[in-house]
């Protein structure tokens, strides 16, 4: 089964965003970077921090990070993703319209992941980056 999205409210069978550690987001469905639209997501600010139970057996993480088009190609930041606090997988810096970056990361045995995103500049944490295209697959 792939989690597309997750949910912030459940019954703790599937993923979850951890409301009590994690940053604002905006779950989305239509976004674009770098000029591409993509159909679904999450958007969060510059500096960042969103912390997801994985709640079962999950395998991977899959998404297209980068800075919203609506910044209109202002702003910088890293991309990390962690898996029980090890870190599983980051960019280089990501500027205002490039392109998407593809991540792709093993959470094999993984109780939690955390998305992380840190800006270049201080003055730039409010801007919106994106977390396109972002799945969790998991075991049936």
């Amino acid at each position: 089964m792939n989690a597309l999205a997750y949910s912030t409210f459940g019954d703790h069978t599937e993923p979850e965003v951890r409301l009590g550690g994690s940053s604002w987001l905006w779950q989305r469905y239509g976004m674009s970077i770098g000029g591409v639209r993509y159909g679904n997501g999450v958007t969060t600010h510059a500096k960042s921090s969103v912390t997801i139970d994985l709640n079962r057996a999950c395998t991977a993480y899959d998404a297209l990070v980068g800075i919203d088009d609506m910044t209109l190609g202002v702003g910088a930041a890293r991309f990390s993703l962690y898996g029980d606090g090890a870190l599983l997988w980051q960019s280089g810096l990501v500027r205002g319209n490039d392109g998407a970056v593809p991540v792709r990361a093993d959470i094999s045995g993984r109780e939690s992941i955390r998305l992380v995103a840190e800006p270049e500049h201080p003055h730039e944490s409010m801007l919106p980056v994106d977390w396109a295209q972002s799945r969790i697959s998991c075991g049936g």
